[in-house]
């Protein structure tokens, strides 16, 4: 169970709603019991009507001195009025038994649901929030199909199989508790059967439910790598069309599904065996005590035990094997579910490698400098440090760019500002102090961010540049839009800034979506910039347009631009030249070019001289 802890503690705050949904589980178990009961004093006036109860019986608390206890008050109706009229009485009560028993299972499912509903909500809240602090060097070693799968597959499996059986889990032990008391107290030779035979079963049950955790693992497993494929051919539908990689992909896609097939199947064919084979263990076991429990009755060994307390035992016993069922179904659940809760867990108990510092400073502007200092960065132990020594200072007002070929480290050492990695030796300053000292929120809040990649979400134009600023007025979005030279055509749509973009907006053109983000930087108006190779995939025009709109925002501002087009970054106050992970040339775009290193063959392969 301990796998299962933080469920438990989710239920901890819950504690009124559980003791009132063990108080009318157990008031609808006595009176279910109480129904049955009642035909016992029934079917012996029935089968020995010459046998009245005329006096009240003497001794302890037994079951033949209750049975007698009843006899004598039906005994006291019969000859008060008629066999007929205490039929009616026994029927009417045993309605009135009955429509308790339910009154009070409703009323626990009544509890039971908000309970339930809302563990899984805190559960996903839990996970989603995990998601949002790991670090973004967590999620290059996952596949992003298997993290969906985890969000909503296997909190679904856990919700069925684990939330879903919860109510089994204590209803059902409180049922077969309640009818194995009925039934000592109605014979405790016969009960002796249950001590032997219902710890077997338990064996037997838990012995095949073994592999399931296994099994649902891997299944969960598959899942994920369908829905990674399912990402990727909608993510790159285009090019798969154009490639005719339409069969390959989906030969692709069938392999995993048809596994996920056979892993399921292996998965529905024990878990279906549940219920099954403890009704045939559950009859087994009433087929012993008939035989035995009906040899002493009709022996004349009755050990207390009249012929109908017999059939009443029998009666009572029977009610054992649905609560039996049902809780072998959940023992089963439960096992299916712990690789669902081992895979949720996994996210939850990731290392948070970027740390937000409890009680960190506040910084609440940008005043001289970013620095660099002895750094070195790489994203695991086994992996070639992409950067290496790395000092570089960074003064406020400046333009700074970052050139190199690809994996040269540019984009890494930009992250490295708004603490997306934590370097693993040297340190970075901002305003001499070191932004592990600052707290994450406010650290960021300083830092404006366009990407080679417009990062748009499927909502409007408006709420896509007042992201993470709910408090800008329209003003203040039109007059960011107009600086990214992006209010033109944003006026042109139908619904203005209120137009949906679609989904990562792919309603908008390249260059529209490049300018969105940029209105969107201008908005937050930082004092730092970071442009991370923002005009790469742009046509002519898009880019003369987005290279204007962020001549226009890098104005009075602290500036990393990353590029591959050199000619964007020509007037940049220093250029910084990375090759392999290190500082190999840095100057002005004059001085480099004079040196004729590393930076002038850059800007001869691309002729921007």
């Amino acid at each position: 169970m301990k796998k299962y802890a933080r469920i438990f503690r989710y239920f901890g705050a819950l504690k009124g709603n559980i003791v009132l949904y063990v108080v009318f589980t157990i008031l609808s178990v006595v009176f279910s019991i109480v129904s049955l009961g009642m035909l016992a004093p029934f079917l012996d006036l029935l089968f020995n009507p010459d046998k009245k109860v005329h006096q009240l019986p003497s001794g302890g608390l037994n079951s033949a001195n209750m049975l007698q206890t009843a006899n004598y008050y039906l005994t006291k109706m019969i000859d008060a009025h008629s066999a007929v009229y205490a039929l009616g009485a026994i029927c009417i009560f045993i309605i009135v038994a009955i429509f308790l028993k339910n009154l009070f299972l409703y009323l626990s499912y009544y509890v039971l649901s908000p309970m339930r509903n809302i563990v899984m909500t805190r559960l996903r809240n839990e996970l989603y929030d995990k998601i949002l602090q790991l670090p973004i060097g967590y999620f290059t070693e996952q596949r992003k199909g298997d993290i969906i799968s985890r969000m909503t597959n296997d909190i679904n499996e856990l919700e069925t199989s684990v939330i879903g059986t919860l109510e089994g889990l204590i209803k059902d032990p409180i049922n077969i508790l309640f009818i194995l008391g009925s039934l000592v107290f109605l014979s405790p030779q016969l009960s002796l059967f249950l001590l032997i035979f219902l710890p077997l079963t338990g064996f037997i049950i838990g012995r095949v439910s073994r592999s399931l955790k296994k099994q649902s693992n891997v299944a969960a497993i598959k899942y994920g790598e369908a829905l990674s494929i399912l990402d990727e051919t909608l993510s790159g539908l285009r090019v798969i069309k154009a490639f005719n990689a339409e069969l390959m992909m989906r030969l692709r896609f069938v392999k995993i599904n048809n596994d996920l097939f056979r892993v399921r199947n292996k998965i529905n064919y024990k878990r279906d065996l549940a219920s099954p084979m403890s009704e045939f263990l559950g009859v087994l076991v009433l087929c012993a005590i008939l035989w035995f429990g009906g040899r002493l009755v009709l022996g004349g060994d009755h050990f207390n035990l009249t012929p109908s307390g017999f059939i009443a035992y029998i009666a009572l016993f029977s009610q054992i094997i649905n609560p039996a069922k049902s809780l072998s179904t959940a023992f089963y659940n439960m096992q299916k579910g712990t690789a669902a809760m081992n895979r949720i867990e996994e996210v939850l108990k990731a290392n948070i490698i970027v740390e937000d510092k409890i009680g960190g400073m506040n910084m609440d502007g940008f005043k001289e400098s970013i620095e660099f200092v002895n750094v070195d960065f790489a994203y695991g132990e086994k992996d070639t440090a992409p950067l290496k020594n790395i000092n570089l200072r960074i003064e406020k007002g400046k333009t700074i760019a970052i050139v190199g070929s690809s994996g040269a480290g540019k984009s890494t050492l930009a992250d490295l500002v708004p603490r997306f990695h934590d370097v693993n030796n040297g340190c970075v300053l901002v305003d001499g102090i070191n932004i592990k000292e600052y707290s994450l929120k406010s650290l960021r809040s300083q830092i404006g961010i366009v990407t080679q990649e417009p990062i748009l979400f499927n909502d409007t134009v408006y709420n896509n540049i007042a992201l993470g600023k709910s408090d800008a007025s329209g003003e203040d979005i039109e007059h960011a839009a107009k600086v990214a030279n992006a209010y033109n055509f944003i006026r042109q749509k139908e619904n203005g800034l209120e137009t949906n973009i679609g989904d990562r907006g792919s309603k908008l053109s390249g260059g529209e979506k490049q300018r969105l983000t940029i209105a969107r930087a201008v908005l937050k108006n930082p004092p730092i910039l970071i442009l991370d190779e923002a005009t790469s995939s742009l046509d002519t025009e898009s880019e003369r347009l987005v290279q204007d709109a962020i001549t226009n925002m890098m104005q009075n501002r602290t500036s990393i631009v990353i590029a591959h087009r050199l000619s964007t970054i020509r007037h940049a106050d220093e250029i910084i030249v990375l090759q392999k992970g290190e500082i190999a040339e840095r100057g002005s775009h004059e001085t480099l070019i004079a040196k004729g290193g590393i930076y002038k063959r850059l800007v001869d392969m691309q002729e921007v001289r």
